[in-house]
């Protein structure tokens, strides 16, 4: 039964992937792109947890959360860089 559950769950994480992928190309704005963009990483980081879960290995999990803090990070400069014209003040 769990072994159900878990292909479910990365069947429907793949087709999440590649949903982000073609909202990212169909986006019309860069506000759209940043969102999608964003959306995408935290799929990937999903099926890392799925992955670590299923290998029971810790290094996925990290690997998610570097991600993780990357994607924040990108995506608030991405954001400011946008609505301000620069990053820092």
């Amino acid at each position: 039964m769990q072994e159900l559950l878990f292909y479910a769950a990365v069947l429907w994480m793949s087709v999440l992937l590649v949903a982000g992928v073609f909202s990212v190309l169909r986006a019309g704005s860069a506000p759209s792109r940043i969102l999608a963009l964003d959306m995408l990483v935290l799929v990937v980081v999903a099926l890392l947890a799925l992955f670590s879960s299923s290998q029971r290995a810790s290094y996925f999990l990290d690997a998610g959360l570097v991600l993780a803090m990357l994607s924040f990070v990108s995506t608030l400069a991405a954001s400011r860089y946008h609505g301000e014209g620069r990053l820092f003040s």
